[in-house]
């Protein structure tokens, strides 16, 4: 499995908190590309719930990493 920043960015209106067959729906009804379904498919389905992306690729960048601290200029 692996993640581009482009691919994990198309899952971010998905309807969080998600199950492994929830994502994989939304996928489906938004018509998004294969490969995003190939690495849904291959997420542990254990009833596993996630709340966000972060939790699916942990090094997801969050909006924090593109601010810059403005005390510091």
């Amino acid at each position: 499995m692996y993640w581009t920043l482009e691919m994990a960015s198309k899952l971010e209106d998905a309807p969080w908190p998600a199950s492994k067959s929830e994502l994989i729906d939304y996928a489906q009804r938004s018509g998004l590309p294969q490969e995003i379904l190939e690495n849904l498919e291959e997420l542990e389905d254990e009833g596993i719930v996630y709340d966000g992306i972060e939790e699916i690729w942990p090094d997801y960048p969050t909006k924090e990493d593109f601010f810059f601290h403005e005390d510091e200029y």
